[in-house]
This record gives structure tokens, sequence and C-alpha cells, in this order.
């Protein structure tokens, strides 16, 4: 698939079928905002369910106190609910 082919959504799964990506890196790479690819990532999560293929999700992260356990990997917390620290790595997403 060319990158002009398909809608953004497509194109989006297309790069995620290939490598990880953060909804900053996509919100760069398709010209988006980071909550529009959040939007779009709820949206291949429900595409990709009940197909051979899975959204793979690694949460985000803590940086300071290593905390992982967010209630909703598909968000962009802006706060440890641990240490309270906003050093918070973004969850980073692929297509299996």
């Amino acid at each position: 698939m060319r990158e002009s082919d398909g809608t953004t959504r497509e194109r989006i799964a297309a790069r995620l079928r290939s490598r990880p990506a953060t909804p900053s890196a996509l919100a760069t790479e398709f010209s988006i905002t980071a909550g529009s690819a959040i939007s779009h990532l709820e949206h291949i999560s429900r595409s990709v369910d009940g197909t051979d293929e899975t959204l793979l999700v690694a949460p985000p992260e803590c940086r300071d106190c290593g905390f992982s356990g967010f209630d909703d990997p598909l968000n962009l917390p802006s706060r440890c609910p641990s240490c309270k620290s906003e050093s918070i790595s973004e969850p980073a997403f692929t297509i299996d």
C-alpha cells in the first residue's frame, strides 16, 4: 500500500503491522493530533477483533517508579497514581 492509498486509519493500521509506534509518533507521521491517533487506535482495536490479528499494547510506564498498572492502556496518562510523577512513557502499539 502506497502512503497515499487508503484512509488515515487504514494507513495507521498498515504502519502498525510493520513496527510499533506511540500515539505521538503516529500523530507526527500522519499529521494528526495525539488524541486523534488514540481515537483511530480504539477503532482499529475493534476492527481487528474477531480476525486473526490483534492490536498489542505495551502499556505506559512511570519513568520514576516503574508503575505500569494503568487502568486504560489506550490513554495518555498525565500523572503516575503511585508516585505522582508526570514522567510517563507513552503506550506503544503494534498489530500482530
